[in-house]
């Protein structure tokens, strides 16, 4: 056991300074989650404002301006271009000048007092979030206008004392100011870990079969678990640190909350990361080349991104797309990872996911030092 121990221990050290003496992958390493967490900060932003539009009022009455204002106030609409019809706004939008239009009719004025009124927005259907953004924020205002000239009209008549007969009263929960980054703090940190542990451990066991060095390793009395536990404690010790930086600058920086037990937090994250090392270990053993390696590592990063509900609901998914996302661990990772700092809940609400990890987690690393260890004789 004490000789299991010192050769194990040798292993590690021999990683850690193999480590430590690549400067350039460690800065990319330590340095790449605080690039990417201030990327989506600063440069990702799903909700669109401020959207560049023309402007075609015909009928140039106080209903119109009225509309106008309002569209203008909402900050999601940049009313910079006046132009004089609809075929100039569709014009601007296709020369790129705008991404929007509006173009409210002669009669509009007299249809208001119709009760026909109509508005014609038109969006820029190139751009998805464009359109998204602008068709909430343009059906929210008409139907914030149509109450108000209802209730003018009732007062006009008389009915002052009316009240209208339906209202919401809505309440955000969890994140009540709608902050962006308190939805992609937890989803940056699953992504970051998953591409670490899986790439970090891929690449580098593929390098020293390149290299030659793993056929050196096993002359020595290292057995092959040996060589295993050597490879993966220091990667441990790598996402952790990168967990720790990302979470740190996520709470302190950003001031995302964290409303639920750390200590949980940390059970289930190194249950995540240790299933991510044996994925890593897994590709590792079906790539020849860094190269393959790479590819691999690359594809499962581009399924995490948009399988596992990072970005995209996964409600909406077919089935058949829904079960690839399935096979992802960070799929559960990011249910887990938001329900313990968003919502604060315990594990009574999350065991399924919790379990679900924790049995891919054993299930992945059993076979992926199984095929090592037979890859290594």
């Amino acid at each position: 056991m004490h000789k299991r121990f010192t050769r194990v221990s040798a292993l590690i050290r021999k990683e850690l300074i193999q480590i430590l003496r690549d400067r350039g992958t460690l800065l990319m390493i330590l340095g790449l989650p605080l690039l990417e967490m201030f990327l989506f900060a600063y440069a990702v932003n799903m909700t669109v404002d401020h959207i560049p539009t023309a402007v075609a009022d015909l009928s140039m009455g106080q209903s119109g301006q009225t509309f106008l204002q309002a569209m203008e106030i909402s900050e999601f609409f940049d009313l910079d271009i006046h132009v004089t019809s609809e075929a100039a706004v569709i014009e601007a939008i296709e020369d790129g000048e705008a991404m929007a239009g509006i173009v409210i009719p002669p009669d509009f004025e007299a249809a208001v007092e119709r009760g026909s009124g109509q508005v014609l927005v038109l969006l820029d259907g190139s751009d998805s979030y464009t359109v998204q953004s602008g068709y909430r924020a343009a059906t929210a205002i008409a139907q914030s206008q149509s109450l108000a000239v209802t209730a003018e009209k009732l007062t006009r008549s008389g009915a002052s004392g009316m009240s209208l007969p339906l209202f919401t009263s809505t309440r955000v929960l969890y994140n009540p100011n709608m902050d962006g980054m308190t939805f992609m703090v937890p989803g940056v940190v699953g992504m970051l870990l998953q591409m670490l542990t899986i790439s970090s451990t891929a690449m580098s066991v593929v390098r020293e079969h390149e290299l030659g060095i793993m056929e050196q390793i096993l002359i020595t009395p290292a057995r092959s678990l040996d060589l295993i536990v050597g490879k993966l404690v220091p990667n441990v010790l790598l996402a952790i640190v990168d967990l720790l930086i990302v979470l740190g600058t996520g709470i302190f920086w950003f001031k995302v909350p964290f409303q639920g037990s750390f200590g949980l937090f940390a059970l289930l994250s190194l249950t995540f990361i240790i299933s991510g090392l044996g994925m890593g270990l897994l590709v590792s053993t079906f790539s020849k080349t860094q190269k393959e390696a790479q590819q691999m590592s690359s594809m499962l990063l581009m399924l995490s991104m948009l399988l596992t509900g990072l970005i995209y609901p996964r409600a909406n998914m077919p089935a058949a797309v829904k079960f690839v996302g399935d096979l992802i661990p960070v799929t559960y990772y990011f249910r887990i990872i938001r329900g313990i700092m968003t919502k604060g809940v315990g594990m009574a609400f999350m065991w399924q996911d919790a379990l679900v990890l924790l049995i891919y987690g054993v299930v992945v690393m059993t076979v992926a030092v199984k095929l090592f260890k037979k890859r290594l004789d």
